[in-house]
């Protein structure tokens, strides 16, 4: 009974105060699968406000399954330039692949095959099995992990575990409207129990909340410590152009062009040019210009001036920008 009224108390709040969002859009089952599958991805590591423009472009040009799994690669890549993370795109495709090849073109609804496709964990599973499919999951994502750990007063490290935060959102209960709910957890979150100044007098459950009640909001995380990595980075100059090649060494930006590189042992010659973070990584970056290199395939030499007509993550741009600025 008490799980049942904090579920109404949720959704009541829900029905009044949710944002219109594109993937919320009242379509065919079918379509709010896929468009489901397709913002779940985007929203793996990147914020709402981010991903809308980039689902409407996405939806807008590639409307199915069927579109996706035949896409071309380098404008698939395109499309997704800025949000980063680009394998969650390349798993993309993969998954519509194999949902057409396996699943006779329909996305399972099973929890652990949704789990056997490409770029899909548990929490990616949960979300697709409640939103798209209306089954009694509660993904724990940031939003709702930032909820539980309030309304419990959750602040020991034993406490704030994944596999205790699994444990305890039990008290949250289910709803029949399972996709709802879920959704409605993560907008409290988002809306409401936010990471700072929690609107508290908009909340529904504020009353019964223990640190609401003890005015202590404060979250308390897991420390996570980055690797220190270090690479030599070698800078070949013709014609004003530089020369990037695919990058088929390493495990981060796999496919996509980068500046010839390789990792190195810190040394006490090793004089940093520029930092940068990418995923787990704290990537320290010697840049070394040389005018001697070995023939390599597919070579690809690209105008500092015209960057925005190339295909290019992030973490190159980064790096073009600094050379060109560090002249």
């Amino acid at each position: 009974m008490k799980d049942l009224i904090i579920a109404n108390k949720i959704l009541n709040w829900y029905d009044i105060n949710k944002r219109k969002l594109p993937w919320r859009k009242r379509v065919s089952n079918r379509k709010k699968q896929y468009y489901t599958l397709v913002s779940e991805f985007m929203l793996q590591q990147t914020q709402v406000a981010t991903v809308i423009p980039y689902f409407i472009r996405f939806i807008k040009n590639i409307p199915d399954l069927e579109t996706l799994a035949n896409f071309d690669d380098q404008k698939l890549v395109k499309f997704w330039e800025g949000l980063g993370y680009y394998s969650r795109a390349r798993n993309l495709k993969k998954t519509a692949q194999v949902i057409i090849k396996d699943f006779n073109k329909k996305i399972p609804s099973n929890f652990l095959e949704l789990k056997s496709l490409p770029g899909i964990g548990d929490y990616t599973a949960s979300a697709i099995s409640a939103i798209a499919f209306n089954k009694p999951y509660i993904p724990l994502d940031g939003n709702i992990e930032r909820v539980l750990k309030r309304y419990l007063y959750l602040k020991k490290e034993y406490q704030i575990t994944k596999e205790n935060l699994h444990l305890e959102k039990k008290i949250f209960g289910h709803s029949s409207r399972s996709s709802d709910y879920a959704q409605a957890l993560m907008e409290l979150g988002a809306l409401i129990c936010k990471p700072n100044n929690p609107n508290c007098d908009q909340c529904p459950l504020s009353s019964k909340c223990i640190s609401f009640n003890k005015k202590d909001f404060v979250l308390n995380k897991i420390k996570k410590k980055n690797k220190d990595k270090y690479y030599l980075l070698k800078v070949f100059k013709k014609n004003q152009k530089y020369l990037l090649i695919k990058n088929t060494q390493f495990n981060f930006l796999k496919n996509f062009d980068i500046f010839p590189m390789h990792e190195v042992a810190e040394t006490k010659n090793f004089n940093k040019d520029l930092n940068i973070k990418l995923s787990n990584m704290n990537m320290n970056i010697q840049i070394e210009y040389d005018n001697i290199f070995r023939s390599v395939t597919k070579p690809n030499w690209i105008d500092p001036k015209n960057l925005q007509n190339y295909t290019l993550p992030s973490f190159t741009k980064k790096i073009v920008n600094y050379l060109e600025n560090h002249k």
